[in-house]
């Protein structure tokens, strides 16, 4: 992704706090002599949880969590979805504020992509309406007058390799 990204004229990086969101923001910060700033608020709907388990891997299970979360039950240390959706589009939208005219990168979290272009495109969803692959790219346009429009959804072809 890093290697992907580089040629592009990026003015910030933007990161969520949790470890494996900081560790691929890492060399592309390296490659663009960019410091990664840490945003809280595009960190994942578990942020606070003990441990992480992929959601994949909650739902290939069967896992009593992922039954929950489907029913619209939510763990304890989870955000409730509501709270979840407005911080995310909240961030989203200063991190465009900030920039007019840029491209800024977010490295986050599948939840987090999922409630900002559900956002986007009109769509009301408590889990997310698609699975954004590990380290996909999801390019959004912001216009200065509001107006925002999906670019791509789920890019991968620096993943071929």
């Amino acid at each position: 992704m890093a290697a992907y990204l580089a040629t592009e004229d990026i003015a910030a990086i933007y990161v969520s706090p949790l470890c494996r969101a900081q560790e691929t923001a890492a060399p592309l910060g390296k490659l663009l002599g960019l410091q990664p700033i840490i945003d809280e608020d595009i960190s994942e709907f578990d942020r606070n949880s003990s441990e992480y388990v992929p959601i994949e891997e909650l739902r290939g299970t069967n896992d009593p969590r992922w039954l929950r979360m489907i029913r619209g039950e939510w763990e304890e240390g989870h955000d409730h979805p509501d709270l979840f959706r407005k911080r995310v589009i909240a961030a989203c939208e200063r991190m465009i504020a900030a920039h007019s005219g840029q491209r800024v990168i977010a490295v986050c979290h599948g939840g987090v992509i999922n409630q900002y272009l559900a956002h986007i495109l009109g769509i009301n969803t408590q889990l997310g309406f698609f699975y954004p692959q590990y380290t996909s790219i999801h390019r959004v346009m912001a216009s200065r007058d509001g107006l925002r429009s999906v670019l791509t959804l789920n890019e991968a072809a620096h993943l071929r390799d």
